[in-house]
């Protein structure tokens, strides 16, 4: 693809011809993945066009993933999909049954010339911020679960802020962004006092919180909850050397560790919704049927990825605060 030409008169704007001829060079096979593009120059000066011009059918082939930069060496074919209209960068925290759920109903909401790439940040502050500085310009949308890592608005802020959305986790100086998020200290707050007969049974109620991985608000409205109905109760960081005695009733906010309180519960052969409640979060098929059903506080995650996916196709600026219920079974 040596040169090809822009019509002045036509009702198609420049930038627009360019992506077009060289969507069209890619698909009749003149130009293949690894190719190099003409230059900017020779592009501006064959066709009396701005430099600018140029720019934007690049830029925009690059944030659909067809083509690639290369610092001091110019333009290259990255990919032969030409249907690819957008791509979205999506990045969790850590996969899980629940956040796989949300992530399969975005994919089947989202439309399917839309390009999604995943990635996962662990909790870990250095990772969030090299996997969103590495992307910076290569995605049409960036879609981040924040987690309750600290400061993450000073490595968002360096993204165009109406193509963000924040998801799940919504922290204060993360408010002018776009998001769907859920209220964790109103929802614990909201669900225990639905559970409070039941709670009442029990002597103490325990959250186990682990503070690199829990949202803050979910401790405050826990505190909230016990301070308003004056519930004895207790706060841990792990089960490690809990020793389980009848009377209590966990919070378990993680599945790793609601598997750890009912193996306790087996080997101190106690009866769980009986001797021992468990209030789990994040619902579940498994959890429906486990030990007879296990008592959960849960956002409809499905709703949350094709809400999201709604927003993002019709480039909506929203903030949605996701519902939240509890579901009620045997182990409370």
């Amino acid at each position: 693809m040596s040169d090809f030409s822009i019509k002045n008169k036509s009702g198609t704007p420049k930038y627009k011809q360019i992506i077009a001829a060289i969507e069209n060079a890619i698909t009749s096979g003149r130009l293949k993945k690894g190719d190099p593009l003409p230059s900017i120059n020779s592009i501006k000066d064959s066709n009396s066009i701005s430099r600018d011009t140029v720019l934007t059918a690049f830029n925009e082939l690059k944030t659909r993933g067809i083509v690639q930069s290369v610092p001091g060496k110019g333009y290259y074919v990255a990919s032969e999909s030409v249907n690819v209209a957008q791509k979205v960068f999506l990045l969790f925290d850590e996969l899980n049954g629940f956040k796989e759920d949300l992530y399969n109903s975005f994919l089947n909401n989202i439309g399917d010339n839309v390009q999604v790439d995943i990635f996962f940040h662990h909790f870990n502050h250095d990772l969030f911020s090299k996997l969103i500085y590495d992307n910076i310009g290569n995605y049409n949308y960036y879609v981040i679960m924040p987690a309750n890592l600290k400061n993450t608005n000073q490595v968002i802020e360096k993204l165009p802020a109406d193509k963000v959305y924040i998801l799940d986790q919504m922290h204060e100086d993360l408010w002018s962004y776009s998001a769907i998020y859920q209220n964790f200290q109103t929802d614990i707050y909201n669900n225990l006092t639905k559970g409070l007969s039941l709670i009442n049974k029990y002597k103490k109620l325990i959250l186990l919180f682990i503070s690199d991985k829990q949202p803050q608000g979910m401790l405050n409205g826990f505190k909230q909850f016990c301070k308003h109905y004056k519930i004895k109760h207790g706060i841990i960081d792990s089960l490690k050397d809990q020793v389980v005695t009848p009377g209590d009733v966990y919070v378990i906010p993680d599945d790793r560790n609601l598997i750890r309180i009912i193996k306790k519960i087996k080997e101190q052969q106690l009866i769980l919704g009986k001797d021992i409640g468990i209030i789990s979060y994040n619902d579940t098929m498994l959890k429906e049927i486990v030990e007879g059903g296990i008592t959960t506080i849960s956002t409809d995650f499905n709703k949350m990825g094709a809400r999201l996916a709604h927003m993002i196709t019709n480039k909506e600026q929203l903030q949605i605060e996701n519902d939240n219920d509890l579901i009620l079974r045997k182990s409370l």
